[in-house]
């Protein structure tokens, strides 16, 4: 399989002025939320790194340092909806990132953690949107981005927390857009196809058994099987979605999805 990596500039790239906003991006520690956080400061901003993992918001900060703009490590368990509503004041750009994954068939999926998913995936975005959006209003622009996923218009089996949540995202996130656009705030959701993080990886076994196949024929037989692009999408190449949507380029681009898929929805 092919791989963009060597195609990518990685946070150094050629970005967007972002000088002087303030950003605030959820599960910062890695994955696709590192990667936004390091993208978003490179193009000057003033990043918010909430993560409920330490370690992880170190690293990230170590890696930030000599960027054009600062990434501050912020300890948030994003089940705690109060605090997740107070950290997002002020903010002028917001990316909701934070996810967890849980593959089971409907029947055996544990009540809790579908709550648990839907509460950090659905419930965190709109109390996180609902704190960010004064000051938004007060100085005529904001951005909102919700990473939703090709799960955000497709389903998959055994992905009903996920699916359901995802879903939803796409929801709020044109309320939003259509409540925000008198205020010149856009909202939009960045859908992409498999990732690889640690979130995917970690699929594997699951998928393996659920499907009753070795966990080596996964990747290939159940995660890019709908993907006419045979590779996973790296988290760099994500995060440039989020940047274009958040700089002056998109101010026209609002209550839509931005697909990142390899071609799955062209089916």
């Amino acid at each position: 399989m092919t791989t963009a990596r060597s195609v990518l500039a990685g946070p150094q790239a050629p970005s967007s002025d972002l000088g002087g906003r303030t950003a605030l991006v959820t599960g910062a520690a890695g994955g696709i939320g590192r990667a936004c956080a390091l993208r978003l400061a490179a193009a000057g901003a003033k990043v918010r790194a909430v993560d409920r993992q330490s370690e992880g918001l170190e690293t990230l900060a170590e890696q930030a340092r000599g960027l054009a703009g600062t990434v501050e490590p912020h300890l948030l368990d994003l089940t705690d909806l109060d605090a997740a509503e107070a950290a997002a004041a002020g903010t002028d750009i917001l990316v909701n990132n934070a996810g967890l994954q849980l593959v089971r068939p409907i029947e055996d999926f544990p009540p809790d953690t579908f709550h648990t998913v839907l509460t950090v995936m659905l419930e965190a975005p709109f109390r996180l949107i609902r704190g960010a959006l004064p000051h938004m209003y007060g100085q005529g622009w904001g951005r909102i981005v919700n990473v939703s996923s090709v799960h955000g218009l497709r389903a998959s089996a055994f992905k009903s927390a996920y699916v359901a949540a995802k879903h939803g995202l796409e929801g709020l996130s044109k309320t939003a857009a259509l409540e925000g656009a008198p205020h010149g705030v856009t909202s939009n959701c960045v859908n992409p196809a498999y990732v690889r993080t640690p979130l995917v990886e970690k699929q594997l076994t699951d998928q393996a058994a659920v499907h009753g196949i070795p966990r080596e024929r996964v990747l290939t037989e159940i995660l890019l099987k709908d993907s006419a692009v045979k590779r996973l999408i790296e988290p760099e190449e994500v995060a440039e979605a989020v940047a274009y949507l958040c700089g002056p380029a998109a101010s026209f681009v609002t209550g839509t999805s931005l697909v990142l898929d390899g071609g799955w929805t062209a089916h």
